[in-house]
């Protein structure tokens, strides 16, 4: 998941994929599924990790409590509009003294070293992500499966052609979305 893809959640009842999308839409489908027929799942897309949401009111009630929030005007310092973000950052004194030193200031250094760091990443965090995304899900889900297991270590060791051979006699919607969630 990049930073261009919008918010996705997705839902399983017991092995099979009910809903995905927005927030909003997920809660209302899973709100609007046979309790009896067994557990829901809700999984965060971005991180793999499981939700619990709360599901109580009308179908209206809780499209409005889990809508992404409305856009309001830009408030406070900084540039909000430039999507900058006021933050707290510790460091010991010699670090201030630096960056009280360089050209633009602390927060300009601050920028320029970040980006310096992710240009210099080469996409091992974005893979590192992927991978724990994909593990947190498959863990929620398919930790009964047969071959779970191997296929982790398989997801790990970045070894895609094993991991898919052991995912292959999975069903299909758990297979799916891990493989969407590992290479996205």
């Amino acid at each position: 998941m990049n930073d261009q893809t919008p918010p996705s959640w997705t839902a399983f009842q017991g092995q099979s994929r009910i809903a995905q999308g927005p927030l909003a839409e997920v809660a209302v489908a899973v709100r609007q599924q046979d309790a009896n027929a067994g557990p829901i799942l809700i999984f965060d897309d971005a991180t793999g990790r499981v939700l619990d949401l709360d599901l109580r009111g009308s179908d209206e009630e809780v499209r409005r409590r889990f809508a992404p929030p409305a856009e309001g005007p830009a408030r406070g310092r900084g540039r909000p509009r430039l999507g900058v973000t006021a933050r707290e950052v510790t460091l010991l004194p010699r670090h201030w003294d630096w960056l009280a030193e360089q050209p633009g200031g602390a927060s300009a250094a601050l920028r320029r070293l970040v980006d310096e760091a992710r240009k210099a990443d080469d996409g091992r965090t974005a893979l590192r992500q992927a991978r724990e995304r994909c593990y947190r899900f498959l863990s929620g889900i398919a930790g009964d499966l047969p071959g779970f297991e191997e296929a982790s270590r398989a997801l790990f060791a970045g070894d895609g052609g094993r991991f898919r051979i052991l995912i292959t006699d999975w069903p299909a919607d758990i297979r799916d979305h891990a493989l969407r969630l590992w290479n996205a």
